[in-house]
């Protein structure tokens, strides 16, 4: 069978199988399976697969069709332009946190000073990574509870050469984060315990999903401690799910001296902004 072959009918299956993205799956895991970019599958869509390479595929789509994220199959997601390693310990970087890193960098370019970001909850390490790539004059400190997770994050400040200005450490919230900050980042837990999710999001780690109080539990924490730890006119930039943004926006009122919401393409609540 030749690729074009291939990409079809594993397209079909995948699409009966639930995928809203089937044709986008199906290029990655080939891609993946032929070490070839996306784009070579079509300027080769001739080529035969071997045997090996055909068993290699099918196993891939299978996993796939039971509701694996690609990106734990592949070990790769492109977030905000770049490349960062994924695996099973970390979410996988969502096209919605690209709001809150687009507002960090705009906050950090307004700037001709350096500027000291916290990215609370690092995960993969893909927020404090790209605020550090598009905006030369931050320096980022990132924690995360999860050993695993700062492996992966570590891996990936490694390879995008920023291990000079990307500092991680483990630890709950802001507690492992020294000094004050111009900006206060965080992709935290923010689902309802018990939440009915689609697979390959249910397939991602539960400690980096869900949270106590309707999910909002972890947000509200880091908006009661992050304004002793803000310098004078900080922000800071949280990610939320629409259904706690009214709990969130709350007590950001209690806290700071205002707040604003920025939605995702899909216009969805989805950042919080706080400011003192």
């Amino acid at each position: 069978m030749t690729i074009v072959e291939v990409l079809k009918l594993s397209a079909d299956y995948l699409q009966k199988h639930g995928s809203d993205s089937s044709r986008l799956d199906a290029e990655l895991l080939l891609a993946c399976t032929l070490g070839l970019r996306r784009l070579d599958l079509y300027l080769k869509f001739d080529r035969a697969l071997s045997a090996g390479e055909l068993d290699q595929y099918r196993a891939l789509v299978a996993r796939r069709a039971k509701g694996e994220p690609v990106a734990y199959l592949t070990g790769h997601k492109e977030f905000m332009g770049l490349d960062f390693e994924v695996t099973p310990a970390v979410l996988v970087p969502n096209p919605d946190t690209e709001v809150l890193v687009q507002r960090a960098v705009a906050i950090a370019r307004e700037s001709q000073d350096p500027v000291r970001v916290a990215d609370v909850g690092t995960g993969s390490g893909c927020i404090a990574v790209a605020i550090a790539h598009y905006a030369p004059n931050a320096e980022v400190w990132a924690s995360d509870i999860s050993p695993e997770a700062l492996e992966v994050a570590t891996r990936n400040v490694s390879r995008h050469g920023l291990s000079d200005r990307v500092h991680l450490t483990p630890g709950d919230l802001m507690q492992p984060l020294a000094g004050e900050f111009d900006v206060v980042c965080a992709n935290l837990p923010y689902l309802p315990m018990g939440s009915s999710l689609p697979a390959e999001v249910a397939a991602q780690p539960a400690h980096a999903l869900y949270a106590d109080q309707g999910g909002a539990s972890l947000v509200s924490r880091l908006l009661e401690e992050a304004p002793s730890r803000l310098k004078p006119g900080g922000r800071v930039l949280a990610e939320l799910d629409p259904g706690i943004f009214a709990v969130a926006s709350e007590s950001a009122a209690r806290h700071f001296a205002g707040h604003r919401v920025h939605r995702d393409a899909g216009g969805h609540q989805r950042v919080l902004e706080a400011w003192s």
